[in-house]
C-alpha cells in the first residue's frame, strides 16, 4: 500500500500493525466472494430452471346433463398432487359461446394449462384451447372430439351404442330455442348406471339443461390437430358410443386408456381418470 507523505524533512511512519491485518483481511474476504460468485450464479439458474418447472393448471370442463361437482373426487387427488385447478361452470349454451367463455378463463391464468373436459366439454375444450400457447395437452373423458364442419348430433349417431336421444325431454326456451334435458326416470339408466340409484336420482334433479344449439353448432377450430392429446374411453358408456370414442382417439392419435366404465367416468373411476390427466401433464412438460 502507498501512502502520501507531507512536505519536510520529517520520514513516514510505518503503518500500525492493526491497519495491515485488516488489510488482509479485506483482501481475503473480496477473494472469497469473487470464487463464490460462479456458485451462486450456479443457484439462481437452478432456481430459474426450478420455476420454469412448475406443475400446469388443470381445468377441468363438464358436459351436459351435470355441473362441476361431477369433478370432486378428481380435484380432490389432483390437488393432493400439488396441482392447481380451476374447473369453471360450464354455461351450456351452445359449442360456439360456450368455447369462447372457457377460451376467456384460460387466457387469464399465468404459466401452462392442460385442459380436461368430459362429454360435451371435450367439444369445448377442443376450440377453447386454439391459439393459446399455454395449453400443453388436451385430456378428453368419454368426449365428444369432433373433427373441423362437425356437428355433435350427428357425430353421435355415427356410431351404434348411444341411448341418448329417446332420452332426452325438450323444452322451449322463452325468446327462442329449446333445451334438453335427460329424463329422471332414464337418467340412471342412460348415464351413470355404474353410480348408486341414490346418487344417480339427485344427479338427475340437479342436472344442467343443454341448449339445442350444442347439437347444431359446427367445430371451427380444433386444438387438438396440433396440441397432444389423451383419451379415456368408457367402455360401458351409453351416452356416447364407445366405437364412437376409440374412433375419435384414433383419429387424433390420442394416448387412449380404455376402462370399464358408465358414461361418469371421472365419478365412478376418479383414480384412473386423474392418472390419465396426470400423464398428459408430465409428459408435456418442459
Amino acid at each position: 500500500m502507498r501512502i502520501n507523505r507531507p512536505a519536510g524533512p520529517s520520514r513516514a511512519r510505518p503503518l500500525p500493525s492493526r491497519l495491515s491485518r485488516g488489510s488482509c483481511l479485506l483482501a481475503t474476504v473480496c477473494v472469497v466472494a469473487a470464487s463464490a460468485l460462479p456458485a451462486l450464479t450456479g443457484s439462481a439458474d437452478a432456481a430459474t430452471e426450478r420455476g420454469a418447472q412448475v406443475k400446469p393448471t388443470i381445468v377441468l370442463v363438464h358436459g351436459a346433463f351435470a355441473d362441476a361437482s361431477g369433478w370432486s373426487g378428481v380435484v380432490t387427488r389432483l390437488e393432493h398432487d400439488g396441482y392447481p385447478v380451476v374447473a369453471p361452470a360450464n354455461p351450456l349454451r351452445g359449442l360456439t359461446s360456450d368455447s369462447a367463455y372457457v377460451a376467456s378463463i384460460v387466457a387469464a391464468i399465468k404459466g401452462p394449462v392442460v385442459l380436461v373436459g368430459h362429454s360435451y366439454g371435450g367439444a369445448v375444450i377442443s376450440e377453447a384451447a386454439a391459439g393459446n400457447p399455454h395449453v400443453r395437452a388436451l385430456v378428453y373423458i368419454a368426449a365428444f372430439m369432433p373433427d373441423t364442419g362437425e356437428q355433435l348430433g350427428v357425430l353421435n349417431s355415427r356410431f351404434a351404442g348411444s341411448q341418448l336421444a329417446p332420452a332426452l325431454l325438450r323444452t322451449p326456451v322463452a325468446g327462442g330455442g329449446t333445451d334438453f334435458t335427460i329424463d329422471p326416470a332414464a337418467y340412471h339408466h342412460v348415464f351413470a348406471q355404474d353410480l348408486s340409484a341414490a346418487d344417480s336420482r339427485l344427479m338427475a334433479v340437479e342436472q344442467r339443461p343443454l341448449s339445442s344449439a350444442a347439437f347444431t353448432d359446427q367445430a371451427t377450430t380444433v386444438a387438438w390437430h396440433t396440441i397432444p392429446s389423451w383419451y379415456l374411453v368408457a367402455e360401458q358408456d351409453r351416452s356416447i358410443s364407445p366405437d364412437l370414442e376409440r374412433f375419435e382417439a384414433a383419429r387424433a392419435h390420442s394416448h387412449t386408456t380404455q376402462v370399464d366404465s358408465s358414461h361418469v367416468a371421472m365419478i365412478s373411476h376418479p383414480g384412473v381418470s386423474t392418472r390419465v390427466i396426470e400423464a398428459a401433464a408430465t409428459s408435456t412438460a418442459p
